[in-house]
């Protein structure tokens, strides 16, 4: 008889394979590889492939991107944690993880520290990360250390961020899993990404992965060649001289104590501008994934290329399935990086923003309580007790008694003085002219005479079709005033 432990563990491994995690464990079971299902592995059509109809050769993106935390680097760190002596049955563990990363490794390992039970997570990182990388990390819980220098320092160098983050994790309540040096980074991917990628594509021809601390490349190429020994594996690296976050150049490989030597059998070099198109290419046909991935793609492309060229495609071409099959690792997504494509590619590359002189102007916020009908208007002008300021921005030549025992202030704004004005909301260049004025109105009006002399007093402004007041109580309303303007203006019907 099926016993009740046997029956709970069954129910469990059915809602896992229903991708259901529950119970105590669930974040646990979430992020663990060998109970979640294959990750995606995803054809390129022709549009995204120009030897597929023209050589045979068919490209799959493995979208390691789609992992819980959304980077390849989440199986190296779990590892590097598990194989750390990290055991939370047994209370196991440091108070506080410290890594030298360039992102995605500090937030996996931010993560899972957090779900095993550390309590902090510190980062070594290049000053020269951007703002919106270093927001990034922060956001997820990050202690941040910033150091200068190289931004891919030499993991032996004494005055790089790696050797301290080395020190630190030598002192008392502290681990530094030290993804350079950690075997346990590519052997996460010997464990679990390699045996994946031939399960789901036992013909596979070609693999390949950028080059960063090398773990990937390493882990996948010794996984299947162990496996396909014909398979061939090809490492892929950032131009000398350029810079794609993640992957390294090839001479700062040359300190990598991995055997990925022995894992691939030709490097590529790719530019940062190939790596961002290509990166963008994909991302605009559904596949989202970073500027590595586009550079692992780039890789692809040059060797396939060059295979062409000297007439050894065939050379990997599968007898079976008569094609080239070819794997690329999507590391991870390219939200954290959007700057940097502008930067790289430039404009041309970008569909324009049209109205762009609004960028910069109308800043603050409008809501429709703030619009009052003529009714509403003359009620808040009755109120007993008050202080109630009634503003024209016509001109003082406009200004007049409109409202009951309310005398009318005049607010002279330069963009009224030849006429009366055109709808803003229907002309950008209008409202922008009409809200640099009156910004600058209020700011350097020195009478302030349409400005309530308390906290609790109000202000009705008031126009020719309103359109102009509910701009001017927008920047109002900015600067703490409790404005107010008249929907329709004064030249609207009662």
């Amino acid at each position: 008889m099926t016993t009740y432990i046997d029956e709970k563990q069954s129910s469990r491994r059915q809602d896992i394979q229903n991708n259901v995690f529950k119970g105590p464990r669930s974040l646990h079971d979430y992020y663990d590889p060998d109970l979640c299902p294959p990750l995606p592995l995803v054809e390129l059509p022709k549009e995204l492939n120009p030897y597929l109809e023209s050589h045979g050769v068919r490209i799959y993106a493995k979208m390691m991107s789609v992992l819980p935390a959304t980077n390849v680097k989440s199986l190296p760190a779990l590892n590097m944690l598990l194989e750390g002596g990290l055991d939370v049955k047994k209370g196991l563990r440091p108070h506080t993880i410290v890594e030298y990363s360039s992102g995605s490794t500090a937030i996996s390992l931010g993560i899972l520290a957090r779900i095993m039970g550390v309590e902090s997570a510190q980062t070594y990182i290049s000053n020269k990360t951007s703002a919106a990388k270093l927001a990034l990390l922060r956001f997820f819980g990050l202690e941040l250390t910033l150091f200068g220098g190289p931004s891919q320092p030499e993991p032996e160098d004494e005055r790089g961020g790696i050797r301290a983050a080395n020190r630190l994790g030598e002192k008392e309540g502290f681990y530094n899993p030290d993804q350079y040096s950690n075997t346990a980074n590519y052997r996460a991917h010997q464990r679990w990404t390699g045996p994946q990628l031939l399960k789901q594509l036992p013909e596979v021809s070609l693999v390949a992965a950028g080059m960063g601390t090398a773990g990937t490349m390493t882990g996948i190429g010794l996984s299947i060649k162990a496996q396909k020994p014909d398979v061939y594996r090809l490492g892929v690296c950032t131009a000398t001289g350029d810079r794609v976050p993640g992957p390294r150049t090839e001479p700062l490989l040359a300190p990598v104590t991995f055997p990925w030597r022995e894992a691939v059998d030709e490097i590529e070099h790719v530019t940062s501008a190939d790596a961002y198109r290509h990166s963008l290419t994909l991302c605009r046909h559904g596949l989202l994934a970073g500027p590595s991935s586009g550079l692992t793609l780039m890789g692809v492309f040059q060797h396939l290329e060059k295979r062409i060229a000297n007439s050894s495609l065939d050379q990997i071409r599968d007898p079976a399935t008569g094609n080239v099959n070819g794997i690329f690792i999507c590391c991870d997504l390219p939200y954290q990086y959007v700057s940097e494509y502008f930067d790289k590619l430039g404009e041309a590359h970008f569909k324009p923003i049209h109205n762009d002189v609004l960028i910069g102007s109308d800043k603050h916020r409008y809501d429709e309580a703030w619009e009052l009908n003529r009714n509403e208007a003359q009620d808040l002008c009755k109120k007993v007790g008050s202080e109630v300021k009634v503003v024209d921005l016509r001109g003082p030549q406009k200004a007049c008694q409109v409202f009951e025992d309310r005398a009318v202030q005049a607010l002279d704004l330069d963009c009224l003085k030849d006429g009366e004005s055109r709808c803003p909301f229907s002309d950008a260049h209008v409202l922008h002219q009409q809200w640099s004025s009156i910004e600058a109105t209020l700011d350097d009006d020195e009478s302030k005479s349409w400005r309530p002399s308390s906290s609790d007093g109000e202000v009705l402004v008031l126009c020719a079709n309103g359109n102009t007041a509910r701009v001017a109580t927008s920047c109002m309303r900015a600067r703490g005033i409790q404005a107010f303007s008249l929907f329709g203006g004064l030249d609207r019907d009662a």
